[in-house]
């Protein structure tokens, strides 16, 4: 019988320099795949991880340990590598450059698993085809940050958002969508989150969450739901929209629209306040939501 999982988190590993606005330099083992993955783990849920690297630039099995998921990994002939200068202490203007670039990921990469849901978490145009997402919704849920079709590699290695061009193809493939606000403006020419969201929902996705540094928002077809964050700091920003989008793609499966975007909230302003993934349990969110949320 093969192994049964709640979620699969798909994505490269990213060799990150990050320089903040001040000039210091931090280097990271990251990726939108490691701070979704210890989202799902560490918050009870039953994950796999897959994700792409070279194995000579890191120790995949290290970097995943304590995320409470199973991983599975294959060879790629370059790691991901991204630099991204910050000019804010928000940290929300950034320049990226590409430093290296995985290999795509096909359908037939994946590990011979069932999951009840495939998390797409790229993090630049070229990661994910659209035959995967469409064979993988042809055996479960799809969630999908939208990141990875908007960011292209530019020639000069700079990395440029450009809007999704089968987009109106490929929306009714996806079970919950996940844009940031500059995103969503990029996909819908407006900067009102609520009618950019709605358009969205409108062009065939399920679920749309758009994230923004004051709030997280998700829109069903039927009703506008909004959570503010409440992170006493941004020493952890990075890695904001992964974590949230974990954490409430998954706890979805397990309650209501309103309950699944609290806990989510609550998990990415408690992860904001320490860099790196999360490293906390499910009760810690819970303790961190009675506390600043109920």
């Amino acid at each position: 019988m093969k192994k049964q999982y709640d979620v699969m988190v798909c994505g490269p590993v990213s060799l990150d320099i990050n320089i903040d606005y001040q000039d210091v330099v931090r280097h990271d083992i990251g990726g939108a795949v490691v701070a979704s993955g210890f989202a799902a783990g560490r918050s009870g849920n039953k994950t796999a991880i897959f994700c792409k690297l070279n194995p000579k630039d890191a120790d995949v099995e290290e970097r995943f340990a304590g995320s409470g998921a199973d991983l599975y990994w294959k060879e790629s002939s370059q790691t991901c590598s991204i630099r991204n200068k910050y000019f804010t202490a928000n940290k929300e203007k950034r320049e990226c450059t590409s430093l290296g670039k995985c290999d795509p990921f096909l359908f037939s990469d994946l590990p011979d698993v069932d999951t009840k849901m495939y998390h797409f978490a790229g993090l630049v145009y070229g990661d994910f085809d659209n035959e995967l997402i469409k064979e993988a919704s042809v055996r479960g849920k799809v969630a999908l940050d939208i990141q990875c079709m908007l960011r292209h590699v530019e020639d000069d290695k700079s990395m440029k958002f450009h809007d999704w061009a089968e987009k109106k193809e490929m929306l009714p493939f996806i079970d919950y969508l996940k844009t940031d606000a500059a995103e969503a403006e990029i996909l819908t020419g407006t900067d009102d989150r609520e009618k950019a969201a709605k358009m969205l929902y409108e062009w065939g996705a399920g679920e749309i969450m758009i994230s923004h540094n004051t709030e997280i928002l998700v829109y069903d077809g039927k009703e506008i739901h909004t959570c503010p964050i409440k992170a006493r700091n941004l020493s952890g920003r990075t890695g904001r929209g992964d974590t949230v989008f974990a954490g409430y793609i998954n706890e979805r499966q397990r309650t209501d629209i309103d309950e699944a975007l609290l806990y989510s909230t609550a998990l990415v302003s408690l992860k904001m306040e320490t860099p790196g993934p999360f490293m906390g349990s499910r009760q810690d969110v819970l303790n961190y939501s009675n506390e600043f949320y109920r």
